[in-house]
């Protein structure tokens, strides 16, 4: 058992407190950890809200990217002294999910609350969307990590963990956009500036960024945006279909867990069009569509988890994106801040300012 220090969840929609836990050794197929950094994702705050229930005291944090300081029994293609990033997607290998190439779906149950954190006394500490990453180490499932360039700056890197892959995989993988579609994004927060890369990369002729701010609209054009429209517009599908030539928006991205923008995002939608669903609102909230007009211009409404992203795949094809100056990561970190500072930066991504504030450990 080692003692570390994390940011603890004792009561939801409180602050977190840093202390002392402890953290056992990996067990077969699991590795630990040393963070180098951990960006702090709105999925976080919402788990801490309370917004999707859950037991604590818990330690959260999902965004990371550090070395390899021990590896458990039957741990294959990685050592001590690598470097890698951290996720949630955690894949057996071997469920329907896992083998049918969606790992991020997979089926097979984790039991957070006996994962290997625990608190000083010996009792239950909830190990946070599977690895409570707000702490100096994490020990997970081999399936959670993948390869970096040693060389790589940690805080970048750790970028890839959640934010980059939701927003490029949305829009390559859920949405399949093709060279010449016409791509709306709604929300320029980090994810949603990913989805505008991932858009720029897949060769989308007009990228309509969509913010509350005219601030937030020029950071997207940075990104990638050809266009940008306040969500205050009173009639956005006019404006879509004006700046589209008349046909609308081949595929729109939901970024944002706000009801609002899922209610009008199906009529920016051209025929055909797919509408990807990728912020998440709080559970019980609902949104409402007309079935007809989806079914009568073949429509789609799809979900996308993670940017239905397979680690091996998807991480050296961004990794090597980042080395060619073809994906912004540096340009999205908007602070970095230390673990006693967490409090602080999570407030200032919950103002909306921030791109992704990081957590850098000494």
């Amino acid at each position: 058992m080692t003692r570390i220090k994390a940011a603890v969840a004792h009561q939801f929609n409180a602050p977190l407190t840093i202390e002392e836990v402890t953290l056992r050794a990996p067990n077969a197929a699991e590795v630990e950890v040393t963070l180098a950094a951990c960006a702090i994702c709105h999925s976080d705050i919402s788990f801490a809200e309370g917004a999707w229930g859950g037991s604590l005291p818990a330690v959260f944090g999902h965004e990371a990217a550090g070395r390899i300081t021990a590896v458990g029994d039957g741990v294959s293609g990685f050592a001590v002294g690598d470097t890698v990033i951290v996720t949630l997607i955690r894949a057996c290998g071997t469920c329907p999910s896992c083998a049918t190439g969606a790992p991020v779906l997979c089926s097979t149950p984790y039991d957070r609350d006996r994962g290997p954190l625990s608190t000083l006394d010996g009792g239950t500490l909830q190990h946070g969307l599977s690895c409570g990453a707000f702490a100096e180490k994490v020990v997970v499932h081999h399936s959670q990590i993948a390869a970096i360039p040693a060389d790589m700056p940690m805080d970048a890197a750790c970028l890839l963990s959640c934010g980059v892959i939701t927003g490029i995989g949305a829009v390559v993988n859920a949405a399949q956009v093709r060279p010449g579609q016409n791509v709306v994004v709604i929300g320029a927060g980090g994810v949603g500036l990913n989805a505008i890369q991932g858009a720029r990369i897949a060769g989308a002729a007009r990228i309509i960024a969509v913010d509350m701010t005219d601030d937030k609209l020029a950071t997207a054009r940075a990104f990638g945006a050809t266009d940008g429209m306040l969500a205050s517009d009173p009639k956005p599908w006019k404006t879509v279909r004006k700046l589209t030539g008349g046909r609308g928006a081949d595929a729109v991205l939901v970024t944002v867990g706000a009801i609002p923008a899922y209610d009008s995002a199906p009529r920016l939608l051209a025929t055909g069009g797919r509408m990807v669903m990728v912020g998440m609102p709080h559970s019980g909230q609902t949104a409402s569509y007309e079935p007809v007009i989806i079914a009568a211009t073949g429509q789609a409404l799809v979900g996308s988890l993670m940017g239905d992203t397979v680690l091996a795949r998807d991480i050296p094809w961004m990794v090597d994106l980042y080395q060619q100056g073809r994906l912004k990561l540096d340009e999205l970190i908007s602070g970095r801040w230390r673990l006693d500072q967490i409090n602080a930066a999570i407030a200032d991504t919950k103002s909306g300012a921030a791109r992704r504030n990081v957590i850098v450990f000494e």
